[in-house]
């Protein structure tokens, strides 16, 4: 792979509770642990292991994403910051919280990198 676009976005997931219990074994396949660290700015989260976050969760996660990138306030859609908020996973199992970090990059598309002509 050859990043070549510095994104507009840092984008930090964390595991901050369960909504069963105490732990995830039976309910998390992917053995999420509170305090559990990913990172991303524009591809899916990694943690220090290199262990990519839940797809289940990403999913629900990438659009929140977008909104953040296009300039939106998560506060509008029950973000409790302009750039954070708590997510569920799909089967209800895990909390995690989702914070954005504005980097000092142009965006993708005011900054003129997407290039229609290489379509």
């Amino acid at each position: 792979m050859k990043k070549w676009y510095n994104e507009e976005y840092e984008f930090t997931v964390e595991v901050t509770g369960f909504l069963r219990g105490d732990r995830t074994e039976g309910y998390c396949r992917n053995g999420e642990e509170i305090g559990d660290k990913y990172t991303c700015t524009y591809g899916c989260p990694v943690n220090s292991d290199g262990q990519g976050i839940c797809s289940k969760v990403m999913m629900i996660m990438f659009p929140i994403m977008e909104a953040v990138r296009s300039g939106g306030d998560l506060e509008n859609i029950g973000g409790d910051g302009k750039y954070s908020k708590d997510v569920v996973c799909p089967d209800g199992c895990v909390i995690f919280r989702l914070t954005a970090k504005k980097l000092d990059n142009e965006n993708f598309f005011k900054g003129k990198f997407f290039n229609q002509g290489a379509l």
